[in-house]
């Protein structure tokens, strides 16, 4: 078998061009095997003391869904993750289960994710030039900064109101959903960006 860059290239073009034109039924199984993956990555966690939301390592399973899925089924591979996850199936971070999660102190952080998928997975698709590292590392960081915590906080809050009678602070809030986590973040989404560059054809597919 010849081993080249130029093939390399044409591997990596015919890979995405198929993932785009297959049949429905082969979207609908890699979907769902990205849900699947989200699952295992949701259990690689770092529980804090201080918290309710621990480290876990799915996000990048969530940033990588859109760019490998593409444009709509990214963000569906998310949303059947969340709705195996709602019925019951404990995949969830730490082995947890069942609708009750949504309305816990990690829900607004799940709806995230399938926003997340869904816009990495439109520019992914459209637009050719944001498969290269520094758009992509841009992508996510908006990605995963305001699609993500912007709800997951909003859903924090909410459970902390529901829970202690009160809203936390916004100090509070971000002390207990964000601050913990960037330096985390930022490596997964360098790695997510820096994979996606090698992985992602250049050209129109």
């Amino acid at each position: 078998m010849e081993i080249s860059i130029d093939n390399y290239f044409r591997k990596r073009y015919s890979l995405f061009a198929w993932r785009s034109n297959t049949s429905l039924v082969n979207k609908v199984i890699m979907a769902f095997f990205m849900a699947c993956i989200t699952g295992i990555m949701a259990q690689v966690i770092i529980p804090l003391p201080w918290t309710p939301v621990p480290i876990t390592a799915q996000t990048f399973a969530v940033l990588m869904a859109g760019v490998v899925l593409g444009r709509w089924w990214g963000g569906i591979s998310q949303i059947m993750y969340l709705a195996v996850g709602l019925i019951g199936v404990p995949w969830f971070a730490g082995l947890t289960g069942g609708y009750g999660v949504l309305l816990g102190s990690t829900g607004g952080y799940l709806i995230g994710f399938i926003l997340t998928a869904l816009l990495l997975g439109y520019f992914t698709d459209k637009y050719a030039k944001s498969r290269n590292f520094r758009p992509m590392l841009g992508l996510m960081l908006l990605a995963n900064f305001a699609l993500i915590y912007i709800p997951g906080l909003l859903g924090l809050g909410l459970w902390f109101y529901l829970v202690k009678g009160n809203f936390p602070t916004l100090l509070t809030l971000l002390g207990m959903g964000l601050l913990p986590f960037i330096l985390g973040d930022l490596v997964k989404i360098s790695g997510a960006a820096a994979l996606s560059k090698v992985i992602t054809p250049k050209e129109k597919y």
